[in-house]
């Protein structure tokens, strides 16, 4: 009898500290959001073996960051790597990449309607870069948040622009490369700002910051921002090339039905829940080695990723933005469906999950 009470006592004092600490966990608030010092957008940032590399625009130029850690950019020194001696006007979101084991910054310099992109390059992340070069365009039309990558062998720059000379909305279009720095050929529209979750806010109605992504099969994604970059809808969507598919081809491209990263329910994806800490994440970058698509994380683990956000609680403004560190994971058997459309009218592949 006395072995049975002890017993007994041991067994319920064994399960009264596994329900505290289930309840611990239950009650446990999530993770915050790791804001960096950087009081910035547009961050672009890749992994050359254990040094992290950003680049960014500021004062009128551009400057890269190197550190350990995505966490530790904001307090590495900034090095200014070009200059804007030639009055080529706003620099905008420059995306940092690596070819041929050389560094190229791609970047937005103009003024209104004239802007357009250009490249610099270098041996060195940050230092001995060329003087700017304009990348000629197909259709040489108002060009921003251009990125170069390469898929199935086959150079691509994608970009966001307008079809014409009027700012009527921003698409998303992509154009093949012969070398890092020469377009040829043709440019194709790949999306268009056209469902009601990304024209919750406009004038103009906008699909920006394209970030290419291999998934777990193979299949080419562009993750890009929807919304305007002005409002707190403003959010993460994806497009999915199908299995086999023409990257210049629009309707072989499936949208996700829904921002998948954003801080509003009524425009997420069902199944994907809006931010905790931050609003209108966007912009964002994969934080991937050389910056190759070709080095994109298989599924399970979570992976680095950086956007810019506003924290919640603060007036939403350009001027709030600040640098955030995340992650994401690949998320499988996520269909795609549109309608009154060419070809099939669904798609299903992967997704990806964003955690602040």
């Amino acid at each position: 009898m006395k072995l049975s009470r002890s017993l007994s006592g041991a067994v319920a004092m064994a399960l009264s500290g596994v329900l505290a600490a289930v309840l611990s966990l239950l009650s446990a608030e999530p993770a915050r959001a790791d804001q960096t010092g950087l009081r910035a957008a547009d961050p672009s940032v890749l992994r050359v073996g254990g040094t992290y590399v950003s680049v960014q625009s500021a004062g009128g130029g551009i400057v890269v960051r190197q550190a350990a850690s995505t966490d530790a950019l904001d307090s590495a020194p900034a090095r200014q790597v070009w200059s804007d001696t030639r009055d080529r006007g706003e620099v905008w979101a420059p995306e940092i990449v690596m070819d041929g084991g050389r560094y190229y910054i791609y970047f937005s310099a103009g003024r209104g309607p004239a802007h357009r992109m250009y490249v610099i390059s270098s041996a060195s992340p940050d230092s001995g870069y060329t003087a700017e070069t304009r990348l000629a365009l197909p259709d040489d039309k108002w060009a921003i948040d251009g990125t170069l990558f390469t898929f199935n062998g086959q150079r691509w720059f994608v970009w966001s622009g307008w079809a014409g000379d009027t700012n009527v909305e921003q698409n998303l279009y992509i154009a093949r490369m012969s070398s890092p720095t020469t377009p040829t050929g043709a440019r194709y529209v790949i999306s268009q700002p056209r469902e009601s979750w990304e024209r919750v806010v406009g004038n103009p109605f906008i699909n920006e910051g394209p970030e290419p992504i291999k998934d777990p099969n193979g299949q080419l994604h562009i993750v890009y921002s929807a919304n305007g970059s002005w409002s707190e809808q403003y959010c993460l969507a994806d497009l999915r090339l199908r299995a086999g598919g023409d990257p210049t081809y629009v309707w072989d491209w499936y949208k996700s039905n829904g921002c998948l990263f954003g801080s509003n329910r009524a425009t997420m994806m069902p199944g994907w829940d809006p931010t905790l800490y931050v609003n209108g994440p966007g912009h964002h970058t994969f934080v991937l080695l050389h910056g190759d698509i070709g080095t994109s994380p298989p599924a399970g683990p979570r992976f680095p990723s950086m956007f810019h956000a506003v924290p919640k609680g603060t007036p939403y403004s350009w001027e709030n933005r600040y640098w955030y560190t995340g992650t994401f994971c690949w998320w499988g058997n996520t269909t795609y469906s549109r309608a009154n459309v060419p070809g099939p009218n669904s798609d299903t592949g992967w997704s990806l999950k964003f955690f602040e």
